[in-house]
């Protein structure tokens, strides 16, 4: 067995990998193995009595959502039967950020990789602060959640079948151009968006108002592209997925209490251990006695070449999660050294158009002792409050080693 061989195969995959938003649907109907008692998160496996503040929160409003519950301790009560079931979203072709919780109710992106076949998707954003996905759950919210479901969610439908798909791909590859770097900053990717759609949003909608309420959405929410554009990252990690003999990571997600990831090579197996608090900056009023542990699906970017790892591209980033341009070109510079390729597709102006480092080996972040770099929100650890601030993480060095030794053993070494 050659294990560069099999890497060389999964990276090709994932660089190769076409992913194109073609549609919206309901979660139940499009999602393989979604079921009425089912929601789906963020990160590796969680039972409730483990669940952090946000991700409880975030449960909570669901079964408001869904009508099965109107409180906290009716949604517990629920989850504790085993009425409802809670599985990560990586196990259903899936991705959400922050608490991520996906239920069978709500529309959620349907992005395919044309290269391969294969399908992913998320669910929509809701933009800052008070939001479901930081754990909030009051009325405000739920208003939101019910107008984007009832009113923006067919008109995206519609405007996305419209356009024939959109080719998340390469919006990125411009949006990397324009100063994002796919995760924490999407300025550019949205507005990218919002042009993709805006002409069929207005000819498809029902009336100029329901129009002119959705393209503002959409154009005031500098996070609206996050979401398609995870559901494509995952869409490039699936197809670098079971690999036989690859040390490629290809998931890290974090539930708000554990930091997991899988490897190529390893199937389905998750490696876990303790999630870290981000260090960042935070909204006024808060701080690091307020922050829940590392939460979310978001580090598929980092995990397809984009995020913490294309930080060089995204100078102003660090005004969002602290530091100095110099340090998101030396974060980007780092994450070389623990990768497999370079990205064909996604480059740099700022290091003369070099790809972003693509495909984590397994084994370089253990000889280097280098750690992959993370761009995240800060979600409160108490539920119904929301977001706190934004910064920066790593994923704990105890999983790659377990990872290590397992493939090890998996492959007789």
């Amino acid at each position: 067995m050659n294990i560069d061989q099999a890497n060389d195969e999964a990276t090709e995959r994932m660089i190769e990998a076409r992913a194109v938003l073609v549609g919206v649907g309901k979660a139940r109907d499009v999602i393989p193995g979604m079921r009425d008692d089912l929601l789906m998160h963020a990160g590796p496996p969680i039972t409730w009595d483990r669940a952090s503040g946000p991700l409880r929160g975030a449960i909570t409003g669901a079964l408001i959502f869904e009508g099965k519950a109107t409180d906290e301790a009716e949604a517990r009560a629920l989850v504790e039967s085993g009425a409802i079931s809670l599985e990560p979203c990586h196990h259903h072709q899936t991705v959400g950020p922050m608490a991520g919780v996906t239920s069978p109710s709500m529309s959620v992106y349907i992005v395919e990789n044309e290269t391969h076949g294969n399908r992913a998707f998320s669910n929509m954003n809701e933009g800052y602060g008070k939001v479901l996905r930081y754990g909030a759950f009051d009325d405000e919210v739920q208003q939101r959640l019910r107008w984007m479901e009832d009113v923006m969610a067919p008109v995206l439908k519609d405007a996305i079948e419209a356009s024939g798909g959109i080719d998340i791909k390469a919006l990125l590859a411009e949006a990397l151009h324009m100063g994002d770097e796919g995760h924490n900053r999407n300025k550019a990717g949205s507005i990218l968006y919002l042009k993709a759609l805006a002409p069929r949003v207005a000819r498809i909608s029902p009336d100029a108002e329901t129009a002119a309420a959705v393209l503002q959405a959409i154009g005031d929410n500098a996070l609206s592209v996050l979401n398609p554009v995870m559901a494509a990252c995952k869409a490039m990690a699936d197809a670098a997925h079971d690999i036989d003999g690859s040390t490629i990571v290809t998931t890290m997600a974090r539930n708000g209490t554990d930091f997991g990831i899988r490897v190529s090579g390893l199937g389905g197996r998750w490696f876990t251990a303790p999630a870290q608090i981000p260090r960042g900056l935070y909204f006024p009023g808060y701080g690091d006695d307020d922050a829940n542990a590392d939460i979310g699906d978001s580090t598929i970017t980092e995990t397809a070449g984009i995020g913490g790892f294309a930080m060089a591209t995204a100078p102003a980033i660090v005004t969002f999660v602290s530091g100095t341009p110099r340090d998101a070109i030396n974060a980007t510079m780092e994450m070389y050294e623990i990768t497999h390729a370079e990205h064909k597709y996604f480059n740099m102006p700022a290091l003369d158009f070099r790809g972003t480092p693509t495909g984590i080996d397994l084994r370089k972040v253990i000889e280097t002792g280098i750690t992959p770099r993370v761009n995240t929100g800060i979600a409160h650890k108490e539920p119904g409050i929301g977001q706190i601030g934004a910064g920066l993480v790593r994923p704990p060095m105890a999983i790659f080693e377990e990872a290590l030794v397992a493939f090890a053993e998996h492959y007789g070494f």
